[in-house]
């Protein structure tokens, strides 16, 4: 399928590893042209050399650190047609051991940066009368683990922020959406599997069952999405082809919210 996005200049923030490599991957198949972004220039450079492809370059930035947020802004083009708000971090910790920093952190880069990028980005769209902005949450939005309580609430701040946001562009061809991911085999869960394999003495196969069984139960797929499953769906709703989807949330997680709407 031409999902009509060829140069068509797309941004994509925590754009290095998993999700957001695999969407910068797909959209440079596409013809796109792509500007990733990582948090130091090594991993931006080992990026652009796994993609190799001309259509895209790289930024450095920290979202923890305001100087880099703001020079990031200053040096992305004005005329971006497409945001995708992907960077992330998750702490896991219980309750009593998670700190005001934590919790601070969480927000400032899950929720504020996609914020930021919103801000300077959106008017240019509503001026030009087409653009894309996706923001990346998750199911932990919803099935709010307990030892993950600050990342849950930030994430579940996005889905009320793009909502919020998408009324601005009423009566315009710019979207703005939200993709709800569930269990991803990112490079954190490959971490998590390895990890317990080897201290249960398991196969990762193993642990992956007992995830679903005992933990995500809820899950239809009963495995981990791929990145590329999350990544074509960013690509979808990004594309001029998803112009009637606008102000929404759109599950990706296998079955696992169990929400009919």
């Amino acid at each position: 399928m031409d999902l009509n996005l060829e140069g068509k200049k797309v941004f994509i923030s925590g754009s290095t590893k998993g999700i957001g490599f695999e969407t910068a991957r797909l959209f440079l198949n596409e013809g796109a042209k792509v500007i990733i972004n990582g948090r130091t220039s090594k991993s931006v450079q080992d990026a652009l050399s796994n993609l190799n492809n001309d259509g895209v370059t790289g930024l450095v930035a920290d979202f923890m650190d305001d100087s880099h947020v703001k020079s990031l802004i200053e040096n992305i083009p004005n005329d971006i047609d497409i945001l995708v708000n992907n960077v992330g971090i998750f702490k896991g910790k219980d309750f009593n051991d998670e700190t005001v920093e934590d919790w601070n952190d969480h927000f400032k880069v899950n929720l504020m940066s996609g914020v930021q990028l919103s801000k300077h980005f959106l008017p240019g769209m509503i001026k030009r009368n087409w653009g894309r902005i996706i923001f990346i949450s998750s199911e932990c939005a919803t099935l709010v683990p307990s030892d993950l309580l600050s990342y849950s609430v930030s994430k579940a701040s996005i889905n009320v922020y793009s909502s919020g946001l998408a009324k601005l562009t009423k009566g315009t061809n710019v979207t703005v959406n939200t993709i709800v991911p569930g269990s991803t085999l990112s490079e954190g869960s490959k971490k998590f599997l390895e990890e317990t394999a080897l201290r249960e003495n398991k196969t990762k196969d193993q642990v992956e069952k007992n995830f679903f069984n005992d933990v995500r139960d809820s899950s239809l797929l009963s495995r981990f999405l791929t990145v590329s499953e999350v990544a074509n769906t960013i690509l979808y709703f990004s594309s001029p082809l998803a112009s009637g989807t606008n102000g929404a949330s759109i599950r990706v997680d296998g079955g696992s919210m169990g929400s009919i709407i």
